[in-house]
Formats: C-alpha cells, structure tokens, sequence
C-alpha cells in the first residue's frame, strides 16, 4: 500500500487544505501526520513541544509518517518539519511527492499569529525566514514536482496537482 501523493512544505503553504480537497475530489482518504501525532499522543503538537521538546515530537513525527507511508493509500499531508528527518527524506524517495511551496511574506500572511505553531512563536516572520532557509532545499530533494500557492486558492493548487498525478505514472 501507498499513498498516491504527499504534500510537503513550509507552514503556510496549504498542505492540510489542500489534501484534504484533493482527497475528496480523488476518493480517496485523507490524513495529516500531525493529526496522527496528535491522536496518538492524546495532545495537541503545541503540547507536545511545550511539555518535551522539539527533540521528542520530531520523534514521534519520524514514527507517524513511517507508519503512513507504509500503510495509507489515499492522500497524505506531512508536518512542515517532517523533512528534517533523514530517515523520512529517504522513505520518501519511494513516493510521489508535491512541494507545496510559498513566498516568505505569503506564507506569513496565511500563518499570522497562529498559536498553533510552536516553532513560530515571537517574531513570526523572523522564525518563519530561518524555517524556510533551512527546509526549502529538503522539501526539493524529495519532491518529484513542485507547485507554487502563493497565487493560488486550494482548489487550482488542487487542480494543479491532480494534473500532475494524472501525468505521473508512477
């Protein structure tokens, strides 16, 4: 079993929307690594890193998207940092792959002040830069395709996308 895309990207870009539209216009089944987490853990990822750190969320990522990867055949949105593991980059070799990639400021303007984000707290901007000098070019080593969303809405992101699976025999 596989799944028949995973979306990758920076926090902004529109992973979760986005598969979660291309899901339903596929027929398919959607799922978020983050949402695994979560309902593992029985926390929130916020408190995950707030309660045991980066170190041990990244963890518990690395096993979550092992474990959808391997078993999920519908379309999978990874976590934004969920590049940052070797073991997953090369898993994900294995699959198709879309970066959803955004535009610093458009990213900026889609996260806001978002609580959610952990990794974004205090000057969002400035952490959101860092994010997306460090993974840009991890996102581009496993992706297959690329889409850019900053003038997009979800569904030509998803039109997009399903264009490119459709062109894609893998």
């Amino acid at each position: 079993m596989s799944p028949v895309v995973v979306l990758v990207g920076p926090p902004g870009a529109g992973k979760t929307t986005v598969a979660e539209t291309l899901a339903q216009r596929l027929g398919a089944a959607f799922r978020d690594t983050d949402q695994d987490v979560e309902a593992t853990e029985g926390v929130s990822v916020q408190d995950i890193f707030i309660d045991h750190g980066e170190a041990h969320f990244r963890a518990l990522e690395e096993k979550a998207v092992a474990a959808a990867l391997s078993d999920h055949d519908g379309v999978l949105a990874l976590g934004g940092g969920a590049v940052l593991s070797a073991t997953t980059r090369e898993l994900l070799k294995q699959h198709r792959v879309i970066f959803l990639d955004v535009s610093l400021p458009a990213a900026v303007a889609r996260v806001g002040m978002n609580a959610n984000r952990p990794l974004l707290l205090g000057n969002v901007r400035a952490q959101m830069k860092n994010l997306m000098d460090q993974r840009r070019p991890l996102y581009a080593e496993v992706a297959r395709f690329t889409i850019v969303t900053d003038e997009l809405d979800a569904d030509e992101v998803t039109d997009r996308a399903l264009t490119l699976i459709a062109e894609d025999p893998a």
